[in-house]
């Protein structure tokens, strides 16, 4: 039976450690969030992020703006932001109304406060092998890897998933630790032939128990990103109870990669921090 990966137990540790750095600073870091309309799971998101700040010392500004903004008034504000030497990372909580340019939005946020390393320029980064910041859950998702000393390099990865948050970056970030990557979306045809032949299966399409024992080889390591609600119930993209039983390793849907990802951000946070105080980390 497969063991489960604790995302929960390693962001603690990660919190634990920024909070020990952050007492040492003569400025407390900050980070700005900037929320448009009231959805209700952006609502909890943020509130995530701001127990996690409020947690490690972290100062949080919360930006919330009535869904019928003007896109002028919040580049306004995010180049405001920009030129504000005690915010240290910027974040367009996502999703925003459909009548604004969300990325048009995040091209104004200046890339070394782009927490969420989703301008331009940090995708051109990932993209070359630079140096820049990375999207929160798809960092998340290595280090979590790394921490169970999972191998990467030569291993067949599988990604099911194209966002810009997990699938995208992703790709980058595997063949950096020199795996052979493959990437399904939904025009992907006999998904469960590719799914099999993964040594690390990662899936990210919010879609209820995509996955099941039958879609994956044995002692494959699964990662569990997407997230869907069913009759008020949550749910994993992977059918957790049936696969364990086939996986070597595989996250539980609550309590693996979501802790990563805010863990990460406050990560990105500090590397900003440090960056523009000219110190090292």
């Amino acid at each position: 039976m497969g063991k489960l990966i604790d995302g929960k137990e390693l962001s603690s540790k990660i919190k634990e450690e920024i909070k020990n750095e952050v007492k040492g600073f003569m400025i407390k870091p900050c980070l700005a969030v900037i929320q448009i309309g009231d959805d209700e799971a952006s609502n909890v998101y943020v509130g995530a992020k701001e127990k996690a700040c409020n947690e490690v010392g972290i100062y949080f500004k919360h930006l919330k703006y009535d869904v019928n903004v003007l896109e002028k008034e919040i580049i306004n504000k995010i180049i405001e932001l920009n030129n504000d030497e005690y915010v240290n990372g910027i974040l367009l909580q996502l999703p925003i109304p459909s009548n604004l340019n969300e990325q048009r939005i995040i091209n104004h946020i200046t890339s070394g406060k782009d927490v969420d390393g989703l301008n331009d320029i940090n995708v051109g980064r990932l993209n070359n092998n630079k140096e820049g910041m990375i999207p929160c859950t798809a960092a998340g998702i290595i280090r979590l890897l790394e921490e169970y000393e999972v191998p990467m390099e030569g291993k067949n990865v599988v990604i099911v998933g194209r966002s810009k948050l997990v699938g995208k970056p992703l790709i980058s970030l595997f063949l950096k630790k020199d795996a052979t990557v493959t990437v399904c979306h939904s025009k992907t045809e006999n998904l469960s032939d590719i799914t099999k032949t993964a040594d690390i299966l990662v899936v990210a399409t919010g879609s209820k128990w995509l996955i099941g024992k039958n879609d994956i080889k044995e002692d494959a390591v699964v990662i569990d990103v997407g997230v869907s609600r069913v009759d008020g119930k949550i749910y994993g993209d992977v059918n957790t109870d049936e696969v364990k039983k086939v996986a070597s390793l595989i996250t539980p849907s609550v309590g693996g990669v979501g802790p990563m990802t805010v863990a990460m951000l406050l990560s990105n946070v500090i590397k900003s921090y440090h960056k523009m105080n000219k110190t090292t980390n």
